[in-house]
């Protein structure tokens, strides 16, 4: 023991700036991020969401990196041989409107930015192997990107064909659904049209049932992750019903020709078979490759148009918005239902969409809500076919589509059963006359790689007149970018280079024109996880050894955003990349944590003024420069340091929930590592740190047991709730519980015990350590200890520590809180109201007379009844 009071260091301060930039340079000289070659049974693949690299970090990008490397940091000391590489999604469109602006090539902007951003990333303190780093711009990469397309190519699962697409004429160019914005191109302004282009496909609907059957195995997933990928692959029961497309000049009310005069059919995907008689029209999305022939040469054909352009300029998520004005155009032409023989007129709709079922939908407005309005408004006829029991619904005075189940009435022999009983029968016979039948519909499309760009992979594809498309050879791989071209803002840039578009035929070798598209970003993003199990690997994408000691990811972090496409392509490459017998897995990702956005208050543009809710409270909107709500991560690293940065954000909320950015959190935080700081510094002298088992810790007084148990219980709760279940801010709070009670140890003893004070610091260092690293690293070289803090292994508790003689019990009186003593655990229930009724401060409520009754909660309080 010691009688030796600490040495207090009151005004001190942690100097961030020296501290951070000597450790950094320390981690990065002696590499302490390294992966090892060989991880053997205890690897742990850590890995966030690569960033665009845009030139600056912001603090979306700092939450992401501060859980991973948080978590790195602490598998490492659980002894786990760790995988934590970054790169950068370096492809993409911002980088080609950097260069039409700064007439740069995207190239030289984007090599820049990752220049910068890494400077960031190293100045967070984040313990990334950058021997591993990929980056996607880069031909070594793209290169595989190539070799993949090849490969789906020859396996059939990548394919051409016509599809239609957002088409700005003032730049020439193909827009993504989110580049029109209110009709219009983002860019310039002038109307977007609609145009039918031959793109490339990849055949992900061959793996629909797979993807949404394995997710079953993703247990360690969000639910709501999981339930968004289910809806977006969209599993339908139900049937399939051809309707035979009537010669042109047929009009209303003329017998139905026979069979035999049109071959041509337009097939519906219905969930409700049972309403085949009520189909008083069809509806085909304006961007069904249909209708063209439909209209052309036909009096409807310039109206047609007209319509389809107009539908084209909305919002696809709005057309079939509920309450949306429901828009029609009658093509002129007529199609024949196939259980009734009837014909039926075919119009256009602006809420039918090509993405869900066929693209064509038979209408039924007497039970389905967004029919009935449209027939209402159209003035089409309206037929019951489904009724409920005992109640006639009268066609001409329905002011609501009938949608629950009930019996079949105007539909012949079926006329009578159950609804849910005729669903089968009529599929029945609709495959009896080879009209249709029973089938499975995914709301899921065919993945579009197709981009008319120039910052993005080539298509390994040469186009030659005698022998067609032909695939670039493997050994003749990579396709690369030119520099020969000049970024206008008008048409793709590709176009421009003489030198890239001609090439020999790879089978014959007479003249050819390479493919101008370049692909989906997506696709760099698919699979850049394996790549970076194997990065220098000069012969092929991965080595499968390596993939198979690595995959798949443990902990995959990034935000909610990505929650279906990203996931759901890395998904499908992976069960791709399987079947080619290139990795032994079925999914990439066993664990995934989607982080919440990092949201602030604002000012009202419009008023100028502080934007508040309904209630008058502050509002708050994610963090953006339209909003001008930004925090800069530079600036918050200048002012309080790294440490603090990543503390606040995994302390001020769960990772799952959104973060509220608050000047008064940040200044906390920095007041805790500051606390910190002088509290390590002022014990060092009064401490003894060895031997480090907390087994090993004499016995001592009551002060001594009391800080062993918090020691060890802040060892159990940062352990379990770090490697269980991630939680950092309660794991942070355990630590600051820690640092109270060696601040309450000191305040409180006159006599210290060298060597529990000694594990108190050392154990508060090490559990502070994965998310405050730099000021942690510097205090262990303080007080001397051999080696440096990252090569610790994370402390062990002692279950002992964690079995108290004596506990707390809160006495009440009249259930008010007077008092607390403090019992021994094997204290009688007579011992403890003896204790109480002793106590004087009870006593003085009671005011000398007898308790009525006793109230004893084991282990917890006592309420004396006066």
């Amino acid at each position: 023991m010691t009688t030796d009071q600490p040495q207090a260091t009151p005004d001190r301060h942690f100097p961030h700036k020296d501290v951070e930039a000597k450790w950094q340079q320390i981690w990065r000289q002696k590499k302490a991020s390294q992966t090892p070659v060989d991880p053997g049974a205890d690897k742990y693949y850590v890995l966030e969401m690569f960033p665009y690299p845009s030139g600056r970090l912001h603090m979306g990008h700092c939450r992401v990196y501060s859980i991973g490397d948080a978590i790195a940091r602490f598998m490492r000391m659980r002894g786990k041989n760790v995988l934590h590489p970054m790169g950068f999604d370096a492809f993409g469109l911002p980088a080609e409107n950097a260069a039409i602006k700064h007439q740069v090539h995207p190239g030289d902007w984007t090599e820049q930015c990752i220049t910068d951003m890494k400077d960031q990333f190293e100045r967070m303190g984040f313990s990334l192997d950058w021997d591993r780093e990929a980056v996607t711009c880069r031909p070594d990469y793209y290169r595989w990107n190539q070799y993949f397309f090849i490969k789906m190519l020859e396996r059939g699962l990548a394919y051409k064909k016509a599809a239609a697409i957002n088409w700005c004429g003032t730049c020439e160019t193909v827009l993504a659904n989110e580049q029109v914005e209110q009709g219009a191109c983002w860019r310039c302004g002038n109307p977007v049209t609609t145009r039918n282009l031959e793109q490339w496909f990849y055949k992900i609907t061959d793996y629909a049932e797979q993807l949404l059957n394995d997710l079953e195995k993703l247990t360690d997933w969000p639910e709501s992750v999981k339930t968004m990928q289910r809806n977006w692959i969209g599993r339908s029961e139900g049937a399939r019903a051809k309707f035979r497309l009537l010669p042109e000049g047929y009009v209303a009310g003329k017998n139905v020709p026979a069979r035999s005069d049109s071959d041509k059919v337009i097939e519906i995907f219905t969930t409700r078979p049972d309403t085949l008689f009520g189909v008083t029209f069809m509806s085909l999305a304006p961007e069904h490759p249909l209708v063209d022939s439909l209209v052309r040469g036909t009096k409807y054909e310039a109206g047609a148009r007209e319509f389809i352009s107009a539908v084209a300029q909305e919002d696809r998520f709005l057309r079939t918005a509920e309450g949306r004005e429901k828009e029609g155009f009658f093509t002129g032409r007529y199609a024949v239902n196939p259980v009734n023989n009837e014909a039926v007129p075919i119009y256009l709709a602006n809420f039918v969409l090509m993405e869900y079922g066929t693209g064509a939908v038979m209408a039924v407005p007497a039970h389905d809500q967004r029919d009935f309005e449209f027939a209402r408004k159209y003035d089409i006829p309206v037929k019951v076919v489904i009724a409920p029991e005992e109640e006639t619904l009268d066609d001409e005075t329905m002011t609501a589509a009938y949608t629950a189940p009930g019996l079949m009435v105007n539909s012949n022999e079926f006329d009578g059963l159950p609804s849910s009983d005729a669903k089968s029968a009529i599929v029945d016979r609709l495959k009896e006359q080879d009209l249709g039948g029973q089938t499975i519909q995914y709301k899921l499309r065919d993945w579009l790689v197709s981009r008319q760009r120039f910052w993005g992979t080539p298509i390994p594809i040469v186009y030659c007149e005698k022998c067609g498309a032909v695939p670039v050879p493997e050994d003749q791989l990579p396709v690369v970018l030119p520099r020969d071209v000049q970024f206008t803002g008008s048409g793709n840039p590709l176009l421009q280079s003489d030198e890239f578009i001609n090439a020999p035929c790879p089978k014959c070798e007479g003249p050819g024109r390479r493919e101008t598209d370049t692909m989906d970003t997506f696709m760099d993003s698919s699979w850049y996880f394996l790549r970076y199990c194997d990065p220098l690997n000069a012969e092929e994408p991965f080595s499968k050894k390596a993939a198979d000691a690595w995959m798949p990811v443990d902990q995959y972090i990034g935000g909610i955003e990505h929650a279906i496409l990203h996931l759901l392509y890395s998904r499908f490459f992976t069960k791709v990349l399987r079947d080619l017998g290139l990795v032994n897995i079925d999914e990439p990702f066993q664990r995934l944590l989607a982080q919440g956005m990092v949201t602030n208050t604002f000012v009202d543009k419009a008023t100028g003024v502080l934007a508040v809710d309904e209630n008058g409270r502050p509002k708050q909107a994610k963090m953006s420069k339209s909003l001008g709500n930004g925090v800069d991560p530079l600036e918050i690293i200048e002012q309080y340091g790294a440490d603090t940065a990543r503390l606040f954000i995994l302390f001020a909320a769960p990772a799952e929930k959104e973060l509220e950015w608050t000047d008064e959190g940040v200044n906390g935080c920095s007041k805790f590592l500051n606390r910190v700081w002088r509290l390590v510094q002022g014990t060092l002298d009064a401490c003894e740190f060895a031997p480090e088992e907390a087994a090993a810790l004499a016995p001592g007084n009551a002060n001594d047991k009391e800080l062993q148990y918090q020691v060890n219980r802040a060892i159990q709760r940062v352990g379990s709730e770090m490697g269980e279940r991630h939680h950092f801010n309660t794991s942070i709070a355990a630590i600051m519980e820690l640092a109270n009670a060696i601040s309450t140890y000191l305040s409180t003893s006159h006599e210290f015990e060298r060597m529990t004070l000694g594990f108190s610091v050392r154990t508060l260092l090490l559990l502070l350590f994965p998310f405050a690293p730099h000021v942690t690293s510097e205090l262990w070289e303080q007080a001397g200890f051999d080696g440096t803090i990252d090569e610790q292994k994370f402390p062990e508790f002692d279950p002992k520590a964690l079995i108290k003689d004596e506990f707390e019990i809160v006495l009440q009186v009249n259930g008010k809180v007077r008092s607390k003593i403090v019992v021994s655990m094997n204290a009688t229930k007579a011992d403890i109201e003896a204790a109480a009724l002793a106590d004087e401060k009870v006593q003085s409520h009671l005011g000398g007379q007898e308790p009525k009754k006793i109230i004893v909660v084991p282990g917890k309080l006592v309420n004396v009844v006066g």
